[in-house]
């Protein structure tokens, strides 16, 4: 029997998670209430397959170009001021729709523009919003915390759709745009009551065009999160299709009324519940992996059963396994995800992944989109469940990270280096060079292990790096990196972790017995 510290549900003990995984609740409800209503207005508003798939894509186009700038400005900034702001933005955007809706003044193109005004507004908050959960609980309660989160929004996806489809049918699509800019006053209630506590920064925040380059070279870098990314991409530009094309199924080709669309919808978000209710049993019987594949493939069974079936009662346990199979997905690589980067540059590495899903969200509903305008709707399902299934059987072996919390710690090993007083502390660039003596037989050994010390420099910060052999003497090598500023450096001796710290460990137990391993900084001489 689990301790009430290990309960699945012990991070409600948190006060503020709980206040604010209510508050989401509420939101995400009026965030599926909206989905209906402008899928259902614009079927009102255009016959066109392209149409009505552009909606999805203007809700997630914006993270394709602002994930990365929200996720620098996320690890830089206050976050509970940064997201209140947002909030406020997306609640005054969705009282437009509402309002113009309700006067008769919507058409096509505005629908589209007031769409992707709230994308751009879910664009800003996603990165800070991800990464807030680590501060609100426990390394021991993550894991949990994100599960918990995940069965919010299934538990709003259950009920947002069903509520919408007979709100649309009984008073109209404007509605549901009111409610949802309503839905935002809990989350921003809960963040001005939020006492939170923020720790004073031992070196000044990071500039914004910076902070972006360094999230950058860390995803490029960091090889858990890059395999997180394959299997995201691998997934969901395929499964893009489903939620894209639905639509148009219900009302051109069943010809359904909104209620019955609401209730599709719903049926997806009990499926979603009912699947993170079995995720923990589950994950102790099938790898993170193998499970992910599988629901992955079970998704594409669902987009061949949309794909040849028009019957409403078919299709509802055919709903309710997709969203059974997309949480299973969805859970699992965004735990991955979070618990595979460090504190200092969550927001920024949760935005790279945050990109590629709504990147291939957007693209991936635009291409099946069009296919459907092109040949049917039919063919291009059955092209998107083919797709998904060999994508899913091509990037089985790229494996999920398991990184433990303890490893991400920062292990604050290395020695403060002497700086000059004089000497600017912005001004760069710094090299610093580290200078090792291997024995011959040992030299193939540390060039390897060496290749592991150049990804953990870049991924923290290094602009680049490189090492080289004495000529005069073999048996000493000098490994050299490059970063910005001194400053920089500095950062970059507080973001090493314990992790980290085995890599270095590894190369230094080749060098010589008995000789020192020497470490210079270089600082650029004035012209």
């Amino acid at each position: 029997m689990s301790t009430p510290s290990s309960s699945a549900w012990s991070p409600l003990r948190n006060s503020t998670f709980r206040m604010l995984w209510i508050a989401t609740i509420a939101s995400n409800i009026g965030t599926w209430m909206h989905e209906v209503g402008a899928g259902w207005l614009m079927t009102t508003l255009s016959a066109s397959p392209l149409h009505v798939a552009l909606i999805q894509v203007a809700g997630s186009l914006p993270m394709f170009f602002l994930a990365l700038p929200a996720g620098a400005a996320a690890d830089i900034v206050d976050k509970r001021r940064y997201l209140l702001l947002v909030q406020l933005w997306m609640s005054a955007v969705a009282l437009s729709l509402a309002v113009l809706t309700l006067l008769g003044l919507m058409n096509v193109t505005l629908l589209l523009a007031l769409t992707l005004a709230l994308g751009i507004g879910t664009a800003l908050m996603m990165p800070a919003w991800s990464a807030l959960t680590p501060e609100l609980v426990g390394k021991d309660e993550l894991s949990a915390a994100v599960a918990i989160s995940s069965v919010g929004i299934n538990v709003s996806r259950a009920v947002g759709p069903a509520l919408a489809g007979v709100l649309v049918s009984l008073v109209g699509p404007w509605l549901t745009f009111a409610l949802n800019a309503v839905s935002f006053a809990g989350v921003i209630l809960v963040l001005l009551l939020w006492k939170r506590q923020v720790q004073t920064p031992l070196l000044p925040a990071e500039r914004f065009i910076g902070a972006m380059r360094t999230g950058l070279r860390f995803a490029r870098s960091s090889k858990p999160l890059q395999a997180v990314l394959v299997r995201a991409l691998a997934f969901f530009f395929c499964a893009s299709a489903g939620m894209s094309l639905l639509p148009l199924i219900v009302r051109g080709e069943m010809h359904g009324s909104a209620a019955d669309f609401g209730m599709l919808l719903a049926a997806i978000g009990i499926g979603a519940v009912a699947g993170a209710t079995l995720l923990p049993t589950l994950r102790e019987r099938i790898s993170r992996d193998r499970l992910v594949a599988i629901a992955a493939l079970l998704y594409a069974v669902f987009l061949l059963t949309l794909a040849l079936v028009r019957n409403f009662y078919v299709l509802l346990p055919a709903m309710l396994l997709s969203g059974a199979a997309w949480i299973a997905v969805l859970s699992n690589l965004q735990v991955a995800a979070q618990t595979s980067v460090p504190a200092w540059v969550r927001a920024r590495a949760l935005s790279v992944y945050i990109l590629i899903f709504f990147g291939a969200m957007a693209a991936g509903s635009l291409l099946w989109g069009s296919l459907a305008s092109h040949v049917s709707i039919t063919q291009s399902l059955l092209l998107a469940a083919a797709g998904l299934a060999l994508g899913t059987l091509l990037t089985l072996k790229v494996a999920l990270p398991t990184t433990e919390i303890e490893a991400l710690t920062p292990s604050l090993h290395w020695p403060v280096p002497v700086l000059d007083d004089e000497v600017d502390k912005e001004s760069g660039p710094v090299m610093v060079t580290v200078e090792y003596h291997i024995d011959a037989a040992k030299a193939e050994a540390f060039q390897v292990a060496a290749r592991e010390l150049e990804a953990m420099r870049k991924r923290n910060g290094a602009l680049s790096w490189g090492l080289m052999r004495d000529s005069a003497d073999p048996l000493v090598w000098m490994e050299f990196f490059f970063e910005e500023s001194w400053l920089e450096h500095l950062r970059h001796h507080h973001r090493v972790t314990r992790g980290e710290l085995k890599i270095e460990a590894r190369v230094r137990q080749l060098q010589s017995e008995g000789v020192p391993v020497r470490i210079r900084h270089l600082l650029a001489g004035k012209a």
